[in-house]
């Protein structure tokens, strides 16, 4: 027998593991990086995002529509860099959460997790009133006497029971359903805005660049660049798969980059199409209902405009099911860190997903969408408040983990001057852009920044509770190895997993 089979054979002890992971419960190396990349494309919807967030964003910067999109891709490239800083480190559930109160602490990982969450189920909100108004909108195109507020509502019940059955049912079933789901929406919307760009013809390059126009209001820009930044928020989601996934440190950030890089693409050729075709019409793109479908009817693509409502509102589907399965994983982590009652962080004894998480989570985000059917209240003006909103918990997540990324690297003693000069300037260019949009609501009415104001005193309460409850114990469990994965793994009794 030689020496390596000996070792194989009689393996020297290895102790300081424990028997489970202190994420048990999830199926562990589950899925690869398609479902990973399908996950953070689920949760960006760029199909449903290139139609309606270039309308919003032209709402703030008419003649800077496209450089808005531009620079808000580049920022998320930013973030995306320093995020994968800690996804190639470890795997963790809680993704941002996690990574804050690694690099910052308790009360940072707590503001951060409240923070993402805010996003995740805003969003989840604004994706099941998307996905209604635009199937409410297929249907009064057949049967224009329909009760909009009832059918509307409807849609939303039933996008929500769907979402909540194959979050249930298991990840790999939900990322492969977004994932077929958001091909073809995207497959679709580009086929449409590149025969749109046909009809249109020469295009005016000053006008899709915003030059000679009036001049650029510094503060109307970066709001618009804000509501832009909410076409890519949710790329980072796929990090909340890294348990379940094989070669987590390594696929994950490819997954979140991948998905910035193409998205970014895709909203860049959408609203070059939508300000080019307004403008040959000379028509203005802030006032339209849903630009790209009157752009069809405007050029004679009346029927492909249609088909591509039936895209969007799938995306918006798809868009629900990635950011609520994000919203439940983040309850899950924090269940586990004991912030959370240990209820929340029961799996599905036969899915091994965190249904016990989707329980609490889905009824509240099903309810607020209904209750704003219910009372009449404009769909899109409920998209608005909540798609700002989203935006303010993930900007605020962002800025947290960009801080907390040169902290933790420089206690691990990797620190980088190029890691640290991303993460600075992306921290810094969130937050100006965020107090430009805050000051831009409060022009407008300031209906985002008093729903903000009111989410912010609730969160901070709770938080004071939580960290009370929680103790001085360090918060952001992550998956571990365990002693039946070590050749020669002892379990001792000392480690956390073995709690």
């Amino acid at each position: 027998m030689t020496a390596l089979a000996r070792a194989i054979a009689r393996p020297a002890p290895v102790a300081g593991f424990g028997d489970r992971s202190p994420l048990h419960g999830l199926e562990r190396r589950r899925i690869g990086i398609v479902d990973l990349a399908a996950q953070s494309v689920a949760a960006v919807a760029p199909a449903a995002a290139a139609t309606t967030v270039v309308l919003l964003v032209a709402g703030f910067a008419p003649g800077a529509t496209v450089a808005a999109i531009v620079a808000a891709a580049i920022l998320s490239l930013g973030v995306a860099r320093t995020i994968s800083q800690f996804a190639r480190r470890f795997a963790a559930t809680g993704a941002l959460y996690t990574y804050t109160a690694r690099g910052l602490g308790t009360r940072a990982g707590l503001a951060a997790g409240a923070a993402i969450l805010t996003g995740y189920g805003a969003v989840a909100m604004f994706a099941l009133l998307g996905g209604a108004y635009y199937s409410t909108y297929l249907v009064a195109g057949l049967w224009p006497s329909i009760d909009r507020p009832l059918v509307t509502a409807l849609f939303v019940v039933g996008q929500g029971l769907l979402v909540a059955f194959v979050l249930v049912r298991g990840i790999r079933i939900s990322a492969r359903a977004a994932l077929v789901v958001e091909t073809l929406s995207v497959a679709l919307i580009v086929v449409l805005l590149l025969a749109l760009l046909v009809k249109i013809g020469p295009i005016d390059l000053a006008v899709v660049a915003g030059v000679g126009g009036a001049p650029l209001d510094p503060t109307a820009f970066a709001a618009a660049a804000v509501i832009a930044l909410t076409a890519f928020v949710g790329f980072e989601s796929a990090a909340t798969l890294s348990v379940e996934s094989v070669s987590p440190l390594r696929n994950v950030p490819r997954a979140i980059t991948g998905t910035v890089v193409l998205s970014g693409l895709l909203y860049v050729l959408a609203a070059v199409t939508q300000v080019a075709g307004f403008d040959a019409l000379s028509a203005d793109l802030a006032t339209s209902a849903s630009p790209v479908n009157e752009l069809a009817e405007a050029y004679g693509l009346g029927g492909w405009g249609v088909v591509a409502d039936i895209g969007i509102a799938a995306s918006f589907l798809a868009c629900a099911i990635g950011t609520t399965t994000a919203l439940v994983r983040v309850l899950f982590a924090l269940s586990r860190d004991g912030v959370l009652p240990a209820a929340v962080g029961r799996t599905h004894p036969r899915f091994g997903t965190p249904a016990a998480a989707v329980a609490w989570a889905l009824p509240l985000i099903t309810a607020v969408p209904v209750a704003v059917a219910a009372a009449g209240i404009d769909t899109r003006d409920a998209m608005h408040v909540t798609i700002g909103v989203g935006a303010a918990g993930y900007i605020v997540a962002y800025i947290l983990v960009c801080v907390a990324a040169p902290v933790f690297l420089r206690r691990i003693g990797e620190s980088t001057i190029g890691a640290a000069v991303v993460a600075g300037v992306s921290a810094l260019a969130l937050a100006a852009a965020l107090v430009s949009f805050f000051v831009d609501d409060v022009a407008s009415g300031g209906a985002v920044v008093a729903s903000v104001a009111v989410l912010t005193v609730v969160s901070g309460v709770v938080i004071a509770v939580l960290r009370r409850r929680h103790g001085p114990r360090a918060l952001g469990v992550y998956d571990e190895p365990v002693a039946a994965q070590v050749l020669g793994g002892v379990v001792s009794p000392r480690h956390p997993g073995d709690a």
